[in-house]
């Protein structure tokens, strides 16, 4: 094996673990774990494999991609509209593709289940399209999901936890989670993607990020519901400050904001606007 090989891959797991941290953090936690990180990427010395198993941990890298001459390319298994002021994003990082893929495997078996139970399709996914005005595919969204502004309690937690039981009783499998599965030490990160829809008619499931705020995680779950509504799988970081330049992404976001039009201070201000309201994105954002 080249060292030089093995550098390069070095320097790719390093850089694919810090890409959604904060700063250079997780490359300070690297080089805090492995001292001689630096001398392994520029090829001057080689881990030995204890040294490489324990690195691929860390990294959540397979220790047979750091063998390779040339690194694979991971893309996001599923149609995605993520953004960083507007500008596409493409390289995922471990966490969002365990997630995505612990979600899938959950849905399969969910999926299997109904089939075996003779479960009947949920009846909503794939009823709307773009083509449906923006109130009326909202008006028809809250009276499904059963969300009127008298049964959304008082809090933001009341409403997400009202959102939540009304769509699974309607079949939807709603996932809630700040970290990849049962490990604590891997926390995702709302800058990255704040939620994911995987449209099925039997087993519809939607995954909100639960590491964001408790008002964000509301508007996601929302948002990923309009998806379900649309019959479009999609992952989505939905930029509550801003107006997605993508036509189905922006529809989504403007059907999720009205759906919450009765309820809060742009429901007398603005009622007729076609975007989240800035002055409810900071509240929205700052709200726990």
């Amino acid at each position: 094996m080249r060292n030089d090989h093995l550098g390069a891959r070095c320097r790719e797991a390093s850089a694919a673990r810090r890409d959604w941290r904060a700063s250079w953090s997780g490359r300070r936690d690297l080089t805090q774990k492995f001292p001689k990180l630096t001398e392994w990427e520029s090829g001057e010395r080689t881990p030995t494999f204890k040294q490489l198993e324990d690195f691929a941990r860390a990294t959540h890298t397979p220790i047979g991609f750091l063998f390779l001459p040339e690194p694979p390319e991971e893309q996001v298994p599923i149609p995605h509209y993520r953004t960083m002021g507007d500008a596409g994003v493409s390289r995922p990082s471990p966490d969002l593709l365990d997630t995505i893929f612990a979600c899938q495997q959950r849905q399969e078996w969910y999926r299997d289940f109904a089939q075996v139970t003779r479960e009947d399709p949920v009846a909503f996914v794939g009823s709307l399209t773009t083509s449906v005005p923006v109130v009326e595919a909202a008006e028809q969204i809250r009276g499904t999901l059963r969300f009127s502004l008298g049964e959304r309690g008082q809090t933001w937690s009341d409403a997400l936890r009202t959102l939540v039981d009304h769509a699974e009783e309607l079949g939807v499998l709603v996932m809630v989670s700040g970290v990849v599965g049962a490990n604590t030490h891997r926390e995702l990160d709302p800058e990255e993607f704040r939620g994911f829809s995987l449209v099925d008619r039997l087993a519809p499931l939607v995954f909100v990020n639960g590491a964001d705020t408790r008002a964000a995680q509301i508007f996601t779950l929302a948002h990923e519901l309009v998806h379900l509504f649309l019959g479009e799988t999609g992952l989505d970081d939905t930029d509550l400050g801003a107006a997605p330049t993508n036509p189905v992404e922006r529809w989504c976001n403007q059907v999720a904001a009205k759906v919450f039009v009765p309820w809060g201070p742009c429901a007398t201000r603005c009622p007729r606007t076609q975007q989240w309201p800035t002055s409810w994105s900071r509240s929205l954002t700052r709200s726990r």
